[in-house]
């Protein structure tokens, strides 16, 4: 009975752009959406597993996902961070190398890398080796985003599909780019961005106009699902202030230091990048040692661990008082955070478990 649905499935490749791709785009959105739930309980499980039971720790949450504002240690284990973190990193690097190397990175840039040169193409073992080794890693305290993976899980799971059905090559292609769009959209809670980034992330300084449609249609079914189970409310809230168009220059101001700070981000990133791969060890070993920096890092720093969304949430709402100080002067913490978190996410994802963006040329 499947393989007789699947025939008739494969009929698909002759029905018009519209209709052709509200079917496939709304097949992509619901398995971007059951993706995204998949590895969100996965981190949640993990990070009970690490940071919970293991070192005792209950970091800081967002309001869209519990508004715990509190951070909660057990002084006797706090010192095993580093430990944590190290092993985390030695089994995501063991799961990625033996498996499926291309599940190695952040997971925007395989995902990238597939649509541009290998025809949407993506191995089936990829899907749950990143959502291990991604859960892992985050859960064990390492520095890094949940974005980048459920992208890659998603933009995989569409090419999938793709083979299933038997799509030409372009297709599989755009199944893969909307994967990533709904991917991102559903994790972050905001599917019309998802659907943009699905359109434009794919080169440097232009953008593919046909993914825009699938993408919308994708990111809303992905997100419907994802919040019908965790919630609709948005990762930080809602925001219940006045407009003021005096704070416009602000913005300004403050957009353009961001984008200086993204280039500096991505040039550390590359430089920690570069010494790991000249690093003559074993390379199962290397996502280890980028482990053990970050738990030494987090030490003092307990901010840099994980996503990180919940210090952002303390932030947002001026509950300065609940940052660990460990004696430093509040103002020094929050000079030193925006740095530190780009070293501790250079040296978890530049260490071999994940790699940011590729140098985009296309």
């Amino acid at each position: 009975m499947l393989h007789y649905q699947l025939r008739k499935m494969k009929k698909i490749n002759e029905l018009p752009y519209l209709q052709r791709w509200f079917i496939l785009a709304t097949i992509i959105g619901i398995i971007a959406g059951l993706g995204a739930l998949l590895f969100y309980y996965a981190i949640i499980f993990f990070t009970y597993i690490f940071m919970n039971v293991f070192l005792g720790i209950i970091l800081p949450s967002p309001l869209g996902e519990g508004g715990n504002l509190s951070f909660t240690i057990t002084n006797t284990r706090y010192i095993l961070i580093p430990i944590s973190t190290t092993i985390g990193g030695l089994i995501s690097g063991l799961l990625v190398y033996k498996f499926a190397p291309e599940a190695e990175g952040h997971g925007t840039d395989a995902a990238i890398d597939a649509y541009h040169n290998k025809q949407g193409k993506v191995r089936g073992i990829v899907i749950p080796i990143k959502v291990l080794a991604s859960a892992i890693t985050i859960g064990s305290g390492g520095s890094a985003g949940r974005e980048g993976p459920t992208a890659q899980i998603s933009s995989g799971l569409g090419s999938i599909i793709a083979d299933l059905l038997h799509l030409n090559p372009e297709d599989r292609r755009r199944a893969v780019a909307v994967g990533i769009g709904a991917g991102i959209g559903t994790i972050f809670k905001a599917p019309i961005g998802g659907a943009i980034l699905g359109a434009e992330i794919l080169y440097k300084r232009d953008i593919e106009p046909e993914i825009i449609y699938p993408s919308l249609i994708a990111s809303a079914i992905g997100y419907s699902i994802f919040g019908s189970v965790v919630g609709f409310t948005p990762i930080f809230g809602y925001y219940l202030g006045s407009f003021n168009p005096l704070r416009l220059p602000f913005y300004f101001i403050l957009g353009a230091v961001t984008g200086l700070f993204a280039i500096f981000y991505v040039k550390i990133f590359y430089k920690i990048r570069s010494f790991f791969q000249k690093m003559n060890i074993n390379k199962y070993f290397k996502p280890a040692i980028g482990g053990l920096i970050v738990g030494i890092i987090a030490l003092l720093f307990p901010e840099v661990m994980g996503v990180g969304y919940g210090w952002v949430q303390i932030f947002i709402l001026n509950k300065m008082n609940i940052i660990p100080s460990f004696g430093l002067p509040l103002i020094i913490i929050l000079l030193l955070l925006p740095f530190l978190k780009v070293l501790a996410t250079s040296f978890s994802i530049g260490s071999g478990v994940v790699v940011v963006f590729l140098h985009l040329e296309w």
